[in-house]
């Protein structure tokens, strides 16, 4: 039998678009998954649509208390019971064929943590930007540079890493995460492969990178605990790598 895949997603007030995101994990090709639904108090009907949704798989749990998107994602992760982890935000997408193919990637060769290319689109999931490539191998050392990894399109073996939960106290809690995970493996594998979309929403505060600059900093100054000139440095890095990253028009 397959091994177990969970699916961790947070979600708040996302009644626009979780039904699209339901349906793409629903049309999965790897049937062996669970996905842990972690609601941070959602003010609109975003708990109804999911619990229209039978399938025993989805397992959803309603915080008494809004916490935060790292807060919610740590409820899921803990009470996770699979081998893989995977990340699926609450307005974003995965062909058919995404669980398939990264389980049986990491499986082949040996692989603690994986990561595909992903389209970026609007709110409509129409591309916007050329598809973000994974092209290359991912280490601690260039990971401080600019974040390659993105929850929709990571996956992680916990039999070979165990669990890593997501720091409450950042705003930029993912690459936290990421690397922590990058301390304690050697790498992590690029799937040169399209098999996500993420939705870039207009909203979104992971897109405003000057109100979101000095949380950047903080990541190396207070959560890698480097010098103040290291952490500029790296701060100085990420801003240019996620300028570029973003500049990149579709056609």
């Amino acid at each position: 039998m397959k091994d177990l895949v969970s699916i961790i997603t947070p979600c708040y007030n996302s009644a626009e678009f979780i039904e699209e995101t339901i349906q793409s994990v629903l049309n999965q090709t790897y049937e062996n998954w669970e996905w842990l639904i972690t609601d941070d108090l959602s003010k609109d009907n975003t708990v109804e649509i999911i619990r229209k949704h039978n399938d025993p798989r989805i397992k959803l749990h309603v915080l008494e208390k809004n916490g935060g998107a790292g807060n919610a994602r740590n409820n899921s992760l803990e009470r996770a019971q699979g081998r893989y982890i995977a990340f699926l935000d609450s307005d974003d997408y995965w062909y058919p064929e995404y669980l398939e193919t990264m389980t049986d990637y990491m499986q082949k060769h040996d692989a603690e943590l994986v990561y595909c290319n992903y389209s970026r689109c609007n709110e409509q999931l129409e591309p916007i930007l050329k598809d973000f490539q994974a092209d290359t191998i991912v280490t601690f050392s260039n990971l401080l540079k600019t974040c390659r990894l993105a929850p929709v399109s990571t996956m992680y073996d916990t039999k070979r890493v165990g669990k890593f939960l997501f720091p409450i106290k950042s705003k930029r809690e993912d690459h936290v995460m990421w690397l922590n995970l990058l301390k304690v493996i050697p790498k992590g594998m690029p799937i040169n492969k399209t098999l996500a979309k993420y939705r870039m929403r207009e909203n979104s505060v992971s897109r405003n990178k000057k109100n979101i600059i000095i949380d950047q900093y903080l990541v190396y100054k207070d959560f890698m605990g480097f010098s103040t000139l290291k952490s500029l440095y790296y701060t100085a890095n990420w801003a240019m790598n996620g300028f570029l990253k973003y500049s990149k028009i579709f056609n």
